[in-house]
This record gives structure tokens, C-alpha cells and sequence, in this order.
């Protein structure tokens, strides 16, 4: 059986799947030799590497040679750039790129000085060079593949596994290129010069040169070529193969000689073989012997619409509108300018763009030659495409998965091995752009993997930052650890002890705060615990000890002051009274109240409303003191307005207080009520005390009446004293009767049944309510004597309606129940019984003799006086007779 290199020998081809056979128009470009043409005034060479593995050798203003590096890096991907043509550089910044998209890449501008003078170029010769050497040389001049893929030569010349086939691929399938065709023709030698190298380097078994048989004259040039080279016969040989697209491509090539297919995303090199370009071979032997970096290379200038086509010598860098111009180009209206062949090629947005080494034609067909693009049509399904590709793929998988976006879909139907050869769009009876959704399928897919390997390089710096701040903080510690060890070390016995001892202090310290901390916990705990109704009583003494001394604090400010500041003592007063009743509803609310504090807040109800009507009163008795006393002074008028100002304080402040308070008592009345109570004889005799009380403070309120008279008939003082010495007679009889009623109630509370401890404690509560009411009534009685006489008919009036109320009450009472009315008509038999005898008691009051306009004062405020005891009087009647309704309720 013959061996692979027995059928390389005999020239054995095999059959490669796909491909077309599109019609050939190389003649328009392959009957003339290679030509030149003139410098351009301005070389664009692009720097795309800058920034990722390489760093710019030049800057503007910088002048250059032909051949001087632009560019420095030490990366094994890193191709050098150098200066097409003598000149300065006068720009490094985004140009158009020579590319579909025509997105900008940095771009080295270099204005031709018009010389074209090369660098000092250094020649050598092969045999005083080692292997690293010649690879060195070819990196260090830029070479890439020449064939349109641009892969860095240098690394195809070191590889890692043992090479035994080389294939020079002269082949050139696209119908409209023709520079391999030409350069073979007219650079044979120095071809086969670059192979001799290429030998060298890789020592294979066989070198294969590869030329289609529609390049008659080319295969004649190369065969003549061999024959004269020096390398060992045999070793090397021409093998022509059919013409058909696309047979140039690296795997379509390797399968028609060897008949061996590589594998999906392996390389030609891991089956032992390597394919270079003819141009690649050629540029091979320019760097190694005569030193030139690749600063130029052949491109085919073709189509229907250049005036001149062939193939040219053009710089790296060299502008495609030049190109054209110096072509004599004539563009129709919607004019295609083709970066590469038919088949491959890309069309541009922007002639303003440099000629790159992968650059091998600029087509700019006619609308003969190639037409408008047409409308893309619904695909068929036909198969053609799946017929046509020579890498053995599925288009229509890939199209369907392609324009669906899922690109994760066609890379699993192998996108990745697709060659964009075009035979599927070349056979398509739909008109789809195959090839166009498949490189955009293939962007997509090499976006997602840099960002991910982006992603995963990020990661890797963020876990050697956290390595490194890791090692950072243990040397630390080690590092503090050793200092304390020294330290420790050197210190004597007396220095340990005092660390000891300042340690054990510390611990004490810290023990001693923990054991307080506790106890303050543990006696929080037991106050909250423990009956908390003497804690009102504290913080209303400590209210009230505040109140009393914010009143004293004003009573003296008041005396001192004038009458342009008694607006602002006014206020100070009032502010005082308010911060102690603030205070004062604090404490309320901090605790609950027990029962008698609930009745020792109902009686600070009554008090705080006395206080209310006497500051109501106030603006009337000044009112009338300036009708009838005309030559008071202005002290007298002051200190007036300040006691008006300090008792409008202290009612607020009272005011606020019983509201407080007779919240509390009414849930207790009505706790009261609702309560079973087992012992209705006890709750009979406390009703009964409660109406006794009432009659009681009627009496009070009767002889305050009249005790209000006697004191106006004695008066000799200004009208405001009278006034004041009325009001304190009133007060006076009042408490008197209040705590006479209170004393009573107390008594008939005792007479009630100590077993029923429910029904002393409801006895006790009516008790309270009936002396906070019995001083409300002696409030209001002072208050009122010093209305205006005029209001008596009024007053009647109300009284009249007053009684009628009363009388209501009672008949509902009646009603209600028959104990009640009996209860309210025995309270109201001893009050009868009482009154009386408190009248005869009253004894006349002897009084200096008066002047005439005093005698008339007098006579009128007791007048006064008089209407308001006996509206007053009513008005007790009608409470008491509420009062006792209510409780049998």
C-alpha cells in the first residue's frame, strides 16, 4: 500500500466536497507585469495593536524612513508596523478602517516627503544564521500571511509539533485576483529562495507548491524554478490541481493533496503539515537576506471601470482613493468598491482607507459585471447551499439560528469552522446574504468570549488582590507578634508586675461598672413591679412644689414691674403655669393613679375651674372699678393687671390639671357602676351622705352670699380691694363648707358596713365628687358677685330655667326609681332643716361710717352680691338634685 509521501510522488489528487466554478475574468489584470505608481502625498498605516501587547515607537512631528519601525512590543502576537515611505509624522489619531464597518482605529498619518528613502537595511547570510535568528528576523520585519488571513508568520515557522508537509499555496481561486499569478511569473527564484528558508527552519519530508491549471505560465515559472533550486531532489515538486472554488483555502487544499480533512477547531499543524502564500514566501526571503521589513506588497487593481488594471507594488498604508486616481477610475452612480475578490471580499463605505498586507485587490466592477444587490426572497429549502459548502455544513441551520439571534444555537451546528467562501450566497435562488449573517453571528460569538474572558481575568486580578492583602495582613501579625515577643523579652520583673497590676486594675474596674449596671437593672425592675400609687403622689408634690415657686417667682416680678413690661410679665406667668402644667401632665401619664389620687385630681378640677371664673370675671371688674372709682392710681391699676395676669395663669394651669383628672374619675364612676356590689344597704347610706353633703354646700353657698353683703357695707377701701376682700370672704366660706360636707361624708362613710370593702370605696369616691362640686359652687358664687346689677333679670331668667331642669330631673328620677326620689327628698329635708339655722347665725357686721359716693358703691356690690348668691343658690339645688340622679343611676 502506498504511503501519503509515495502518492505526493506520484501526484495523486483527491476530490474536495463543495464548490462552484464562477467565471474567470483574470485576464483583465494578468496580461500586463507588475507595475508601480507614483507616492501619495499622505500614507495611512493603521496601529491597531497600540495599547493591547505593543507601545508606539514615534510621535508627531517625528520624521521617518522608509522601513523605520512605528511600533515596539515583546508580545508573540506583536507585528510590527513600519513607515511605508520617507516623511513626518504629522497625526496619530482614529481613522476609518479599511473594513466593512468602516469603524475607526488609530492611525499613524504620514505626510511623503517625496524621497522614499530607506532606513540602513541589514543584509546577511542565511548559513551565518541560527534558526531563533531567521524566526526573529521575520517577526522583527511583520510578516503576516499574504494570503488575506494575516496570521503572523513567525509562529507558523516555530511550531511545537514535528511538520511533515509543506504546501506553498499558489492556487489564487478568485476569479478576478491574479498577483499570485504575476508574482510567481516574474519572482520565481525568489520564491523558491523564501522556501529554501522555510525548509530550513521546519525540515519536512515534502514541500508541495500548488498552482491551479488556469496558471499555465505561473506552473512553467515555479517548475523552472525547482529544477534550479538547491534544495535536495525530490524533496520539493509543482502539483497542479483542478480549478475550482474554493480549492485556496487552507483546509480545501490540504484535503485535494493529502486527502486528510482537519478535524473542527483543530490547525493544519497537529496532522503535521503547514501552508504558506507564495507572497508569504516571497517576503520571507526579503527579510531574512536583504533585511526589508513588509512595508509593500502586489494588489490586483481590476473591474469594468478602472482605466488601467494590473497588479502594482503599492505601500503599506497607501490610500484606495489613490489607488483609484492614479488607476484612472471612473465610478458610476451607486458605484461598489470591493476590498478583495467577488466571492470574499468586502465592500467599503469610505475609499479614504489604507491599503493593509492582507490586501490583495481593490475591485470596482460595473453594473454589467456584478448588479445591484437584489431583494432578499423567503428560503425555499431547496438544499443548494448544504451542496455548495466545501466545509460540509448546514447554511440553512446556521441562516435560521443566525437571524433568530441564537447565536449559542449555530455555534453548536459548527459556525466557527465556516471559511465565508460565499458558495452558499453564490447558489442561492432566494438572494440571502448567507455569508452576511454568518459574520455577524461570528462577531457576536467572539464579543460574548472576550467579555468573558474579560470577566474571567478580572476575577483572577480580584482573587490575587485578596491574596495578596491576605499575606499583606499576616505579615503584619507576624511581624507585630515578633515586636511584642521582643518586647516581652527585654522587660524586666518590675515591668511585668505593673502590667499585671494595670491589667488587673482594668479587670476591676470593668467588673465594678457591670455589678452597678446590674443593680440599676435589678431596681428598675422592682419599682416597676411594686404598686405604683404613691409614684404620683411624689411627682405631683415635686409639680406642685415647682408650680408654687414659678408663682412666687412672678408674684415678685409682678411687684417690681411697670406698666410698660406688665404685658411681658403677663406672659412670663402664663409661660410658667403652662411649664408647670406640662410638667405636671408628665407625671400623669407616666403612672396610673390609684383612687385617691383620682379624688384628690377631681378636687384639683373644681379648684382649677374656680380659678377659670374668677379670670373670666376679671376684665369685668376692672370694667366697673373704672366706672365708679375715677381717681385710682396708676399702682393700683398695675398691680390689678398683675394679679389678673397670675390668677388667668394659675387657671390654665388648674384647668388642665382637673381635665386630666376627671378622666380618671368618670372611668372610676362608671367602673363603679357597672361593678356587682353585694351590699346595697352600704351604697343606700353613702347616697344618702352624698345628698347630705350637697345640702350642706347649699347652706355654704347662702351664707357665703351673705358674708359677700356684710363685707361690701364695711368696705372703705378703693374699689378693686373691695373686690378682692369679697372674693377672698367667698373663698374663705366656701373651703369651710367643702370641708364640713367632706367631714360629713367621711363620718356617714364610716357608718357603712367595714365588710363590704367595694361599697366604701364607691362611698368614698361620692364623697369626692360631692366636695370638688360643693367648691365649684362657692367658686362661681365669688366670681359672680361682681357682674353688673343689670344681669339680675337674666340671672332670673336662667335660675327659673335652672329649677325647671331641676324638677325634671327629679320627676325622672321619681321615675327611675323610688329609693332615689326617697334619698333626694331626705338630702333635701336637711338641707331645709340646716339653712335656717346657718341664716340666724349670721350676725350683722359693724362698719365705719361711709361718705355718700361710698355708701352708693357699697349698695351696688351688694346688690350684685346678692343676685349671684341666689342665682348660685339655684344652681345648687339643680346640681345636687343631677348629682344624686346620676348616682342612683
Amino acid at each position: 500500500m502506498l504511503t501519503l509521501l509515495d502518492q505526493l510522488d506520484k501526484g495523486t489528487l483527491w476530490r474536495s466536497p463543495g464548490g462552484i466554478h464562477p467565471p474567470e475574468v483574470k485576464f483583465l489584470s494578468n496580461a500586463t507585469p507588475i507595475g508601480q505608481l507614483p507616492l501619495a502625498s499622505t500614507y495611512l498605516v493603521p496601529v491597531p495593536q497600540v495599547g493591547e501587547n505593543c507601545t508606539l515607537a514615534v510621535k508627531v512631528g517625528d520624521s521617518v524612513l522608509k522601513g523605520t519601525p512605528l511600533t515596539q512590543g515583546t508580545s508573540i502576537w506583536h507585528l510590527p508596523v513600519h513607515a511605508p515611505t520617507s516623511g513626518t509624522i504629522v497625526a496619530i489619531e482614529p481613522r476609518a478602517s479599511n473594513h466593512a464597518s468602516a469603524l475607526p482605529v488609530n492611525t499613524c498619518v504620514i505626510a511623503a516627503d517625496g524621497k522614499d528613502t530607506w532606513c540602513e537595511l541589514v543584509q546577511h547570510q542565511l548559513d551565518d544564521l541560527s534558526h531563533q535568528q531567521i524566526v526573529d528576523k521575520v517577526r522583527s520585519a511583520g510578516i503576516a500571511g499574504m494570503g488575506g488571513a494575516a496570521f503572523p508568520t513567525h509562529i507558523k515557522l516555530n511550531p511545537v509539533s514535528e511538520i511533515d508537509l509543506v504546501i506553498i499555496n499558489g492556487v489564487e481561486c478568485e476569479p478576478y485576483i491574479s498577483a499570485d499569478d504575476r508574482l510567481m511569473r516574474e519572482y520565481s527564484q525568489d520564491i523558491l529562495a523564501g522556501i529554501g528558508i522555510i525548509h530550513r527552519l521546519l525540515t519536512p519530508k515534502r514541500i508541495v507548491i500548488a498552482i491551479e491549471d488556469n496558471k499555465p505560465e505561473a506552473a512553467k515559472a515555479m517548475q523552472a524554478a525547482v529544477s534550479q533550486c538547491g534544495l535536495p531532489a525530490g524533496s520539493i515538486r509543482v502539483t497542479v490541481i483542478p480549478t475550482k472554488y474554493p480549492s485556496g483555502g487552507e483546509k480545501q487544499l490540504i484535503q485535494i493533496i493529502t486527502g486528510r480533512e482537519v478535524p473542527s477547531g483543530a490547525i493544519p499543524a497537529k496532522l503535521g503539515i503547514v501552508v504558506h502564500n507564495v507572497g508569504t514566501a516571497y517576503a520571507i526571503n526579503q527579510a531574512v537576506t536583504q533585511g526589508k521589513p513588509l512595508v509593500e506588497r502586489v494588489v490586483t487593481v481590476t473591474g469594468r471601470n478602472v482605466g488601467k488594471p494590473g497588479n502594482y507594488w503599492l505601500p503599506i498604508g497607501t490610500p484606495v482613493d489613490h489607488v483609484l486616481t492614479a488607476t484612472e477610475f471612473t465610478p458610476e452612480p451607486d458605484q461598489k468598491v470591493i476590498i478583495g475578490g467577488p466571492m470574499m471580499g468586502h465592500a467599503l463605505a469610505n475609499i479614504q482607507v489604507p491599503i493593509l498586507k492582507g490586501t490583495n485587490c481593490i475591485l470596482v466592477p460595473s453594473s454589467q459585471e456584478i448588479g445591484s444587490t437584489p431583494e432578499e426572497k423567503a428560503c425555499i429549502r431547496c438544499g443548494e447551499c448544504a451542496t455548495a459548502c466545501p466545509a460540509l455544513l448546514l447554511p440553512q441551520q446556521l441562516f435560521w439560528h443566525a437571524k433568530a439571534e441564537e447565536y449559542d444555537k449555530a455555534a453548536s451546528y459548527n459556525l466557527k469552522d465556516c471559511i465565508e467562501c460565499g458558495c452558499c450566497s453564490y447558489v442561492c435562488p432566494s438572494d440571502i446574504p448567507l455569508v452576511e449573517y454568518y459574520r455577524i453571528a461570528k462577531s457576536a460569538l467572539k464579543q460574548a468570549a472576550d467579555e468573558k474572558q474579560q470577566a474571567e481575568r478580572a476575577k483572577q486580578r480580584f482573587d490575587a488582590r485578596l491574596a495578596r492583602l491576605e499575606e499583606e495582613k499576616l505579615a503584619r501579625e507576624a511581624k507585630a507578634k515578633e515586636a511584642s515577643e521582643r518586647r516581652q523579652a527585654s522587660m524586666t520583673g518590675t515591668d511585668k508586675n505593673a502590667v499585671a497590676e494595670a491589667m488587673a486594675r482594668i479587670a476591676a474596674k470593668k467588673a465594678a461598672a457591670q455589678a452597678v449596671t446590674g443593680e440599676s437593672i435589678t431596681e428598675e425592675s422592682s419599682v416597676t413591679t411594686t404598686d405604683t400609687a404613691e409614684v404620683p403622689k411624689g411627682k405631683a408634690a415635686v409639680a406642685a412644689a415647682i408650680a408654687r415657686a414659678k408663682a412666687k417667682k412672678a408674684a415678685q416680678a409682678n411687684a417690681d414691674g411697670t406698666d410698660t413690661n406688665g404685658a411681658k410679665t403677663d406672659n412670663a406667668v402664663t409661660m410658667d403655669a403652662n411649664d408647670s402644667i406640662s410638667a405636671t401632665d408628665t407625671i400623669a401619664q407616666e403612672a396610673p393613679l390609684s383612687q385617691k389620687d383620682k379624688v384628690a385630681a377631681a378636687i384639683a378640677r373644681a379648684k382649677a375651674k374656680k380659678a377659670a371664673q374668677q379670670t373670666d370675671t376679671a376684665p369685668l371688674e376692672s370694667t366697673e372699678t373704672a366706672d365708679n372709682t375715677p381717681a385710682l392710681s396708676a399702682d393700683d391699676d398695675k398691680k390689678a393687671k398683675v394679679a389678673a395676669a397670675v390668677a388667668r395663669a394659675k387657671a390654665k394651669k388648674a384647668a388642665q390639671r382637673a381635665e386630666t383628672a376627671a378622666s380618671d374619675i368618670e372611668v372610676s364612676n362608671t367602673e363603679i357602676s357597672v361593678s356587682d356590689v353585694n351590699d346595697a344597704e352600704a351604697i343606700k347610706k353613702a347616697k344618702v351622705a352624698a345628698a347630705v353633703a350637697r345640702a350642706k354646700a347649699k347652706k355654704a353657698a347662702q351664707q357665703a352670699e351673705t358674708n359677700a353683703e356684710n363685707g361690701l357695707n364695711q368696705t372703705t377701701t378703693p374699689a378693686v380691694d373691695s373686690a378682692a376682700n369679697v372674693h377672698a370672704d367667698v373663698n374663705a366660706d366656701a373651703e369651710t363648707a367643702v370641708n364640713a360636707a367632706a367631714t360629713d361624708i367621711e363620718v356617714s362613710i364610716t357608718d357603712v358596713s367595714v365588710n363590704d370593702a367595694e361599697a366604701i370605696k364607691k362611698a368614698k369616691v361620692a364623697a369626692a365628687v360631692a366636695r370638688a362640686k360643693a367648691k365649684k359652687i362657692a367658686a362661681a358664687s365669688a366670681a359672680e358677685s361682681k357682674t353688673e346689677s343689670k344681669t339680675e333679670s337674666k340671672t332670673e331668667s336662667k335660675t327659673e330655667s335652672e329649677i325647671e331642669s331641676v324638677d325634671e330631673i327629679q320627676t325622672e328620677a321619681n321615675v327611675a326609681s323610688p329609693s332615689i326620689a326617697a334619698t333626694l327628698d331626705t338630702a333635701t329635708t336637711e338641707a331645709d332643716a340646716v339653712l335656717p339655722s346657718v341664716e340666724s347665725t349670721a350676725e350683722p357686721i359693724e362698719t365705719a361710717p361711709l361718705s355718700s359716693d361710698e355708701l352708693k358703691k357699697a349698695r351696688i356690690a351688694a346688690t350684685i352680691a346678692k343676685a349671684k348668691a341666689k342665682k348660685a343658690a339655684l344652681a345648687q339645688e339643680a346640681n345636687a338634685s343631677s348629682d344624686s340622679s346620676v348616682t342612683n343611676d
